[in-house]
């Protein structure tokens, strides 16, 4: 029996997304002095926006990690700012946060509802 149904699915997708983008942060800025190294970005939310309006089942969709060919690279060829990383890290930690709360309140409406039915 699903309880929580396809929005606590997909809440526990953005989460997954959100922690893997964290981690994808997280390399990102300890390899901001790494020549080279080019930075890598996790879409999911655009994705997940792109399925739904197409009428797909959005818990098909899964993130992507990609490397971010927009940002410049300095000389060393690294496109690493670590301003960028941290303004998106705060970001990310935010709705991962934001994610977990509604997620928590949904499981606790659903406990309510079992409680009360005993």
């Amino acid at each position: 029996m699903d309880i929580g149904g396809d929005q606590s699915k997909l809440l526990l997708k953005l989460m997954s997304a959100s922690s893997l983008r964290g981690r994808v942060l997280a390399n990102n800025i300890a390899n901001q002095n790494t020549p080279g190294f080019q930075r890598q970005l996790v879409r999911f939310e655009e994705l997940l926006t792109d399925s739904m309006a197409q009428g797909r089942d959005p818990l098909t969709v899964e993130p992507s990690v990609e490397f971010d060919k927009l940002t410049p690279a300095g000389p060393d060829g690294n496109n690493v700012s670590l301003e960028v990383e941290n303004s998106a890290a705060r970001e990310n930690r935010l709705l991962f946060e934001l994610y977990a709360q509604i997620f928590q309140s949904r499981m606790g409406l659903i406990q309510s509802a079992i409680e009360s039915s005993r």
